[in-house]
């Protein structure tokens, strides 16, 4: 009940300063963040966090399929093969490719 309360004091907040500040401000942070996300420095450090994010994950994939082995459902494993072949070679919002 704290969450839920908390989320429509977050939600109600927001939505009274997006009011005030208005259209005008509105476009001015979302051109500030499309230059943040168009700074070189920044697509490198989120590429390489990307990167380092998609090893650790390789390395948690091979720990957990060692130690479960065949002892997943065939459904299970059919949705992870198909959520994992839907992603291959996708690019996201940011331009930045997911493999």
């Amino acid at each position: 009940m704290r969450y839920k309360v908390t989320f429509a004091a977050g939600l109600a907040l927001g939505y009274v300063l997006g009011t005030r500040a208005g259209r005008e401000r509105y476009e001015q942070m979302k051109k500030s963040a499309r230059e943040l996300a168009q700074n070189p420095a920044v697509r490198n450090a989120a590429e390489q966090a990307g990167q380092t994010s998609r090893q650790f994950a390789g390395k948690a994939f091979a720990t957990v399929s060692d130690k479960v082995g065949d002892h997943m459902p065939a459904s299970v494993t059919q949705r992870v093969r198909s959520l994992r072949d839907r992603g291959q070679g996708a690019e996201d919002d940011w331009g930045t490719s997911n493999t």
